[in-house]
């Protein structure tokens, strides 16, 4: 999801409550300005993140050569890789929490929510991450569909099953989710994929629609769930040199968000 759509929509709905007197108007101007910092500051994060990136390219493509040549620099060139990685990570679990937040107009999860999404986690720690400060149910792709497809696996669908329960529950009713399929960088290449998922943005917004069609499956109403497809251009984490990708990135995100986001 573009940010800039994200906070239309945050602006839009303070907007509708206003109108209808559910928002004093000091209040809402404080959240369109709260909105606006938080946009700014997701923004300067991605220009910094896009940029460490490519510095990161160029340290590999020296570190390749330098291996190549039995160079002395070695392991001052590794240890600039490995801290640029770390601080590429840490901009986008950031940029991650920032965005959670907008997406509920800065309000926490209550924390019995907190409680239950970190318990589903706790069930199933192979496939489930969750993060109490974005609101974010991580499910792994790799063990959530059949390799090289869009198909849930019916396993994996188990833990989707257990997040719809909560979801329905008295205490996630007042809250949505929005699902956003996510790959690495590696190609496609398999002809019978690629017919199906002929780049990896259809891959990712094929995945998160399937998801998205489990959950209603399993008893979460359409209109409380949208879905989104950022292919490899939101990594958690640095994929491998020469297009090799990284398990983290390939992964299906469920931001749980204020109602009517």
């Amino acid at each position: 999801m573009r940010i800039s759509t994200v906070v239309s929509i945050v602006v839009v709905s303070f907007a509708f409550l206003m109108a209808n007197g559910c928002v004093p108007a000091q209040k809402y101007k404080d959240l369109q300005t709260q909105n606006r910092v938080q946009q700014d500051r997701i923004a300067q994060l991605e220009a910094e993140a896009n940029t460490a990136r490519l510095q990161l390219d160029q340290l590999r493509q020296q570190l390749a050569e330098a291996q190549s040549r039995g160079g002395t620099e070695l392991d001052a060139l590794k240890q600039q890789v490995a801290a640029l990685e770390q601080a590429i990570e840490q901009k986008n679990q950031l940029i991650a929490q920032l965005q959670g937040k907008l997406l509920r107009g800065g309000q926490a999860l209550p924390a019995e929510l907190n409680s239950m999404l970190s318990d589903l986690a706790a069930q199933y720690p192979d496939l489930i991450e969750y993060d109490p400060n974005s609101g974010i149910v991580k499910f792994k792709s790799d063990l959530l569909f059949t390799p090289g497809s869009d198909k849930v696996d019916p396993q994996a669908a188990q833990g989707l099953k257990a997040l719809v329960k909560i979801l329905n529950s008295e205490e996630g009713a007042n809250y949505d989710a929005i699902v956003a399929g996510h790959t690495d960088d590696l190609r496609i290449s398999r002809p019978e994929t690629k017919a199906a998922h002929p780049t990896n943005w259809h891959l990712s917004a094929h995945r998160a629609i399937s998801v998205v069609n489990t959950l209603i499956e399993f008893g979460v109403t359409p209109e409380r769930l949208s879905e989104r497809g950022f292919s490899e251009y939101r990594p958690l984490a640095p994929n491998a040199p020469n297009k090799k990708g990284n398990v983290k990135n390939r992964r299906v995100e469920i931001y749980i968000v204020s109602k009517g986001m």
